[in-house]
């Protein structure tokens, strides 16, 4: 038997024993497997195939058109202005939580009493149904019943139309947003510093360093690895996120808060044009995908 048959009946045996070990893992994961591509790969698939074609509903027959669709769309000046939307709102989101995040989490870190109480409510509206904290922030910000009205009332300011402005309609989802996941910054950060050795902190303020200098030198840098992930989680959400701002504006006033998604759904179900709503909505995973890669790119975790 030769060099070579001997290398691929060892690679063979090789392959059977790490089965043979692992089979329970395999089997375990066949149901998520199975779930992931009726429910992710087959409606992603569908939709490119969708946008391809001129449909007047989800289940009528359609017309080939090619990249009918897409031409359409990218001379459709609502289309660039949901995608200003879209960038305006998930980069305000972001940065908000990440800031407000680690200023919440560094102040659950340090050891006060009632510290257990605080970290408990701190994730309260995170388990909040969307819906629910929807809703009441509409109340809440309501021109006439509305709580916080009725202070900036009493203040001498007038009364603020919170969802009837373009700024403010974007301000208001802005708001609402990072009141709801800003939370989960919180906990991701408050983790990554219960991980960090305070013999370090206690070594560099022997040696003289600010609390500044700490947070910057020792606290930042053990922390960018979370910092890395968190960014991209929260922007490839917050990008995608439908569900607030239909509940709050359904894209208005005047376009003002419709970013993709949401033109995405306007196209393809009030208006039925389903392969319009399809080129959208694949445009706006392609966009993703493009800044996933070109963010894991330029950003090493293990720096």
């Amino acid at each position: 038997m030769n060099g070579k048959a001997l290398t691929r009946k060892y690679a063979n045996s090789r392959q059977m024993s790490l089965f043979r070990e692992y089979w329970p893992f395999f089997l375990l994961a066949i149901p998520v497997l199975i779930v992931t591509i009726v429910f992710i790969f087959i409606p992603v698939i569908y939709a490119i195939i969708l946008s391809f074609f001129k449909m007047e509903t989800i289940v009528s027959p359609g017309k080939f058109i090619g990249l009918g669709n897409y031409r359409e769309i990218f001379s459709d000046p609502l289309f660039w202005n949901a995608l200003k939307n879209g960038v305006i709102y998930a980069l305000s989101t972001v940065a908000l939580q990440l800031v407000i995040g680690i200023i919440i989490a560094l102040i659950l870190d340090h050891n006060f009493k009632g510290r257990n109480y605080f970290r408990g409510l701190a994730i309260v509206p995170y388990v909040i149904p969307t819906v629910v904290a929807s809703f009441t922030w509409l109340w809440i910000l309501d021109p006439n019943v509305g709580v916080v009205n009725k202070v900036v009332k009493t203040l001498g300011l007038g009364t603020i139309t919170w969802f009837e402005t373009p700024f403010t309609a974007m301000f208001s989802n802005v708001l609402v947003s990072v009141w709801i996941w800003t939370p989960f910054v919180t906990l991701s950060f408050l983790a990554g510093l219960q991980g960090i050795d305070q013999e370090l902190h206690e070594a560099a303020r022997v040696d003289g360093a600010t609390w500044t200098q700490r947070f910057l030198f020792i606290t930042l840098p053990l922390l960018k690895p979370i910092l890395v992930i968190i960014i991209l989680l929260r922007t490839i959400w917050m990008f995608n996120k439908f569900d607030i701002i239909w509940l709050l504006t359904q894209g208005g006033p005047l376009h003002a808060t419709e970013h993709l998604p949401v033109l995405s759904y306007l196209r393809a179900f009030p208006m039925f044009e389903v392969g319009n709503g399809s080129a959208i909505a694949t445009v706006n995973f392609l966009l993703l995908i493009i800044l996933i890669f070109i963010y894991l790119k330029k950003v090493d975790i293990d720096e």
